[in-house]
């Protein structure tokens, strides 16, 4: 193997037999060891290196499959710097698979610096495709999927989550987000209140023993939780839409009054959606909302 030569910028140079190296980055599964594909186990046993977010829990996963590939550590706190590292790797003409706790990597879960960077050297990035969260709960919940927003987690400070869904109150699309077990009851609080009383589907434990789904108004999923001694487990929750209520057709002025006097939205907010809604630039926008607002900034 040869190592690639660092530049006079500090940037790494390619080698001429760097060509067929690969980061594979592999979905494992988020619960039942089935899940698995054929091509997951393939990749992890041949590859040179695993990187992975958690290496105790991933030796169990290698260990049910005989899988003996060493392995290294690759964490969300020290992400940017362990990433140059695995770069200077594979620069050095081996391939690493990234694997993250479970589901697929660089999706709300390490991964995603690691694979832009190898990118940047020329280095081929291949997908292993396989089980995720969010796809697992979106194709049971029988909610709209053609159009959806995904959030990750949601802020953990309160202030910044609520300032999150007050710009997303009025989006069409289903919302779809992932919440921790000590935050779940708050988050729905904080949903009812800006959100509405809204239908939501949420999914907990998929396709583990103690696998639960819970569906229904706001309210009455809040309603069940709280009357829970404990709850355990990461939370994947789709949130309905909101159906479009304001004004028809494509008039600026006539959408920013309504923005204004009925949607509860920041002047900023109404600017930046219904630029997006009618493909209008933000700055022309921007411009006509300001002589709207104005008169009720100044009686404010």
């Amino acid at each position: 193997m040869v190592r690639g030569r660092r530049k006079k910028d500090g940037r790494a140079s390619v080698p001429d037999d760097q060509k067929t190296t690969t980061l594979y980055i592999v979905a494992t599964p988020i619960g039942n060891l089935e899940d698995i594909t054929l091509r997951a186990i393939r990749i992890l046993k041949e590859v040179d290196l695993i990187a992975s977010e958690d290496t105790r829990h991933t030796r169990k996963l290698l260990s049910h499959f005989d899988i003996h590939t060493p392995l290294i550590s690759y964490h969300k706190d020290r992400e940017a710097a362990q990433a140059g590292k695995l770069l200077d790797r594979l620069l050095a003409g081996e391939d690493i698979a990234m694997v993250s706790d479970a589901g697929t990597p660089a999706i709300s879960d390490p991964g995603t610096i690691l694979a832009r960077k190898a990118r940047e050297f020329g280095i081929k990035v291949a997908p292993v495709p396989g089980p995720s969260a969010l796809t697992a709960a979106l194709s049971i919940s029988g909610f709209d999927t053609a159009r959806f927003l995904f959030l990750g987690f949601l802020p953990s400070r309160r202030n910044q989550c609520v300032k999150l869904l007050k710009t997303l109150s009025g989006s069409p699309e289903t919302l779809v987000f992932f919440e921790s077990p000590h935050r779940i009851v708050r988050c729905l609080k904080d949903c009812i209140e800006i959100l509405g009383d809204r239908n939501i589907f949420l999914a907990r434990e998929l396709t583990k023993i103690h696998e639960e789904t819970i569906t229904g108004p706001l309210s009455s999923v809040l309603g069940d939780l709280l009357n829970r001694d404990f709850i355990k487990g990461e939370f994947t929750a789709i949130i309905e839409g909101e159906e479009r209520r304001g004004p028809a057709g494509d008039d600026i002025n006539e959408l920013l009054l309504w923005y204004r006097d009925k949607s509860g939205l920041s002047m900023k907010d109404a600017v930046q959606r219904i630029a997006r809604d009618l493909g209008e630039s933000r700055s022309h926008v921007y411009k006509m909302a300001l002589n709207i607002w104005s008169p009720k900034m100044k009686e404010g």
